[in-house]
């Protein structure tokens, strides 16, 4: 997913001298392939035993663990008073949705599928921060909303090896709502906080959310490496090789670099499950990715002609 906009630059705490050497477009690059395994990592759980509750339930508790952890060595403030109830009702509403929707997309479409949709959140972030933040909307946002549209229609239409109905794709696209709410949230959380404190708070809070759904069967050495690659590899490490590649390059070229999530989310579930997309969903698949890399360089990005033409019309 296309992370800019919702990680301040120093989020991740002070880089080590080690950090500091890796050239900050392979930090990026590393992100996005393992922000790929997300729904591999989701779906090896369920084949261990593990329901989508418990899935979701286990990957708010473990990572919120782990970023505590983190914000404690660090040092970094909690949020108090009306930002830590912010916070929490954040956790609540967006992590536990987006964790159980993700996980239920996967189920019903195959991760593939679900990493691509999960590429509509730039659009619900264009319209919510239109209609919420009172940012314009310009020809370049209808553009990319228009696209994700269009996207995600030839995908619903695709006949190919996965299968895909109603369900697979409103999952994928709650999925996407919820996770452009990280952004709405940290426009006025992170230049206060440190991201790892608020996500530490706000994923414990989901995995509270998700407690009553959670069946928490007997399971196995396989169902634990899952919960823990998804809890490690798929969220916790990512977000720090993200964190601190973004310290060292502009947020437009991290964008475009981070989006070799979803490629790398469909050839792993192409490989390991047989999940293929017709041509059809291909095609949308590609409009949906564009899309979302549209909106996120178009965001970061200045915009010379347009201010030329405020400029000639004396705006």
């Amino acid at each position: 997913m296309v992370r800019d906009g919702q990680l301040p630059t120093g989020s991740a705490g002070h880089e080590t001298g080690r950090s500091a050497r890796v050239p900050a477009p392979l930090l990026i690059l590393v992100a996005g392939v393992l922000w790929g395994t997300i729904g591999i990592f989701g779906k090896a759980a369920d084949l261990s035993g593990l329901d989508w509750a418990d899935v979701a339930f286990w990957r708010a508790a473990a990572t919120g663990g782990l970023f505590l952890v983190h914000a404690a060595l660090t040092r970094a403030r909690l949020p108090r008073g009306r930002d830590l109830a912010l916070t929490l009702g954040f956790g609540v509403v967006a992590v536990a949705v987006l964790y159980a929707s993700f996980q239920l997309a996967v189920l019903t479409g195959g991760a593939g599928l679900a990493a691509v949709l999960l590429y509509s959140a730039p659009a619900f972030v264009a319209v919510m921060a239109w209609a919420f933040l009172r940012e314009r909307m310009t020809w370049v946002e209808l553009v990319g909303i228009a696209a994700t549209i269009g996207g995600v229609a030839l995908v619903s239409l695709s006949t190919g090896g996965a299968s895909i109905g109603v369900a697979a794709i409103g999952w994928g696209l709650l999925a996407g709502f919820t996770y452009s709410l990280y952004y709405i949230f940290g426009k006025a959380m992170f230049p206060r906080y440190n991201a790892v404190a608020l996500f530490g708070v706000a994923l414990l809070a989901g995995a509270v959310a998700l407690l009553p759904f959670a069946e928490f069967p007997a399971v196995g050495s396989d169902a634990v490496a899952s919960i823990a690659g998804l809890a490690i590899v798929a969220t916790y490490l990512p977000y720090l090789a993200y964190a601190r590649g973004l310290t060292r390059m502009p947020a437009t070229h991290a964008a475009v670099i981070a989006s070799i999530e979803p490629v790398v989310a469909a050839t792993l579930s192409a490989l390991l499950y047989g999940e293929r997309l017709g041509w059809m969903g291909i095609l949308g698949a590609s409009l949906v990715l564009s899309a979302g890399i549209w909106l996120s360089v178009a965001h970061t990005a200045p915009r010379p002609r347009l201010a030329w033409l405020r400029r000639r019309r004396g705006v």
